[in-house]
């Protein structure tokens, strides 16, 4: 079995660690700090391969971790590694794939281009908000899923679940566990009921077995709630008073990405969920499920 060498930056050496047993493959140990003036020192301290593949997400503070993995992917390239694979499971600035409003920086595509510009052999990371942020990139690129992982630990917590989407967007993260735990799924629609007035409710879909999902399905089941990011929580929220309000048994949150910003955390726990979990792609107080294993697979 070849052996090849995994670097954790700053922002992802526990997973970093992880995926390295996972593998068997040897964890290269990586000096980084901050000089009192904010600037970023990288040094690459083991002894190098023909190829190296670097873990790192860019979340915050995401201009220090994308510089520290621009210079990591730079550093390895001058000192002869052949092959820079870059897992990132965690894209930041990877939501603006657009241009929304006139003049506006296009984010996700500069980020692209800086990665693969600074030497990317291959670039990898988890549930991306928009595939076609691979489009930005002339290298091999990959968008794994975390869904495998979550309904995992959904299978662990939960006896009787159906799986809700918070909005159609998720939809896809919802119907992709609901086919691995043999259970139903839905998500949350809004129906204009006025000019002024939005109401959110439990949109009916049909099932693969061509039974429908409606309203009345979360009655008495245990509710758990998925999403690719939370941020703010709000949306989550507004979810979980709307499984209560229609009978749900208990209502648990599960996300890819724990953004989690202005006590999102606080917010959705005291809206009644049961429990909070969310992958390692970042590190938070709720990231207990692993995506180890997922990336593992892939660089196999």
């Amino acid at each position: 079995m070849v052996i090849f060498l995994i670097i954790g930056g700053s922002a992802s050496q526990k997973l970093a660690a992880k995926v390295a047993k996972e593998l068997g493959d040897v964890l290269c140990p990586l000096e980084t700090k901050k000089f009192p003036d904010g600037e970023r020192y990288v040094r690459v301290k083991g002894e190098l391969d023909k190829e190296v593949t670097i873990v790192q997400s860019t979340g915050f503070p995401q201009d220090e971790n994308l510089v520290e993995l621009l210079f990591l992917i730079q550093t390895l390239k001058d000192l002869g590694v052949e092959k820079v694979k870059v897992v990132v499971p965690y894209l930041g600035y990877g939501r603006q794939e657009l241009r929304f409003k006139e003049g506006e920086c296009i984010s996700a595509q500069i980020v692209a281009n800086l990665i693969e510009n600074s030497g990317a052999d291959e670039f990898i990371s988890i549930n991306l908000h928009e595939d076609s942020v691979r489009d930005f990139f002339n290298i091999p690129s990959a968008n794994l899923s975390a869904m495998p992982p979550i309904a995992e630990y959904i299978a662990e917590v939960t006896e009787d679940p159906i799986i809700i989407a918070p909005d159609k967007g998720a939809l896809g993260f919802a119907e992709e566990i609901a086919e691995i735990l043999d259970c139903k799924c839905t998500y949350m629609t809004k129906v204009r009921l006025g000019p002024d007035k939005v109401e959110t409710t439990i949109a009916e879909i049909e099932s693969d077995d061509g039974s429908k999902v409606s309203i009345d399905a979360v009655n008495g089941k245990e509710a758990v709630i998925i999403d690719d990011i939370i941020a703010t929580g709000g949306t989550i929220v507004n979810a979980i008073g709307i499984l209560k309000e229609n009978g749900a048994k208990s209502v648990n949150v599960c996300c890819v990405h724990p953004v989690l910003v202005n006590d999102a955390v606080l917010k959705i726990y005291a809206a009644g969920a049961k429990d909070l979990a969310a992958t390692d792609s970042l590190k938070s107080d709720v990231s207990s499920i692993t995506v180890a294993k997922v990336i593992a697979d892939d660089l196999r």
